[in-house]
C-alpha cells in the first residue's frame, strides 16, 4: 500500500491537507490532515518537506497506536496522530474526519480524529510508502 498527502493551503498558521490511502490503484481510505505550516523544516513549528517517506506502526502511552514517519532529515519523531488543533501538531500530521472551525477562532480544525485513527489503523499495514506533495505550489 502507499499513501499519498496532497496538502491544498497553507496559511501562516496552518497547511490542510487531504490523505489517500491506494491497495495499488483501489483507493482504501481517506481523510483530512491538519499540519503547521512550513517553517524551513524547524523542529516542533513546521510540516515536513514534500517528498518520500516510511511510516511505520508504533505505540506510545499519549497517542496509543499510530504512524511514525521515517528518516525526515534533520528532524525525528514526526507522527501522524490524533488531534484537533492546529496547536496539537507540534510538526506532526493530524488526521480526521473533515475541517471545521471546532473552537470558533477563525481556524479550521479536524474533526472525528480519534475515529478516523482507529478506521485507518484498521486497512492501514504495519509500514507504507507514503508520498507527500504541495498541490497548493502548482
Amino acid at each position: 500500500m502507499i499513501g499519498a498527502v496532497r496538502r491544498l493551503s497553507s496559511e501562516s498558521t496552518q497547511t490542510l491537507s487531504r490523505f489517500y490511502l491506494y491497495n495499488g490503484v483501489d483507493e482504501v481510505f481517506s481523510c483530512v490532515v491538519l499540519e503547521p505550516p512550513f517553517k524551513d523544516n524547524k523542529k516542533n513549528i513546521s510540516s515536513i518537506c514534500s517528498g518520500i517517506y516510511t511510516a511505520k506502526l508504533r505505540w506510545s502511552e499519549k497517542y496509543k497506536w499510530h504512524y511514525h514517519i521515517q528518516d525526515v532529515e534533520g528532524r525525528e519523531l514526526i507522527l501522524i496522530h490524533f488531534g484537533n488543533y492546529y496547536r496539537d501538531t507540534r510538526g506532526c500530521l493530524l488526521f480526521g474526519a473533515n475541517f471545521t472551525d471546532i473552537n470558533n477562532d477563525g481556524f479550521r480544525d479536524v474533526t472525528s480524529s480519534k475515529k478516523t485513527m482507529k478506521k485507518l489503523l484498521a486497512v492501514a499495514p504495519k509500514e507504507f510508502k507514503i508520498m507527500i506533495d504541495d498541490l497548493y505550489l502548482v
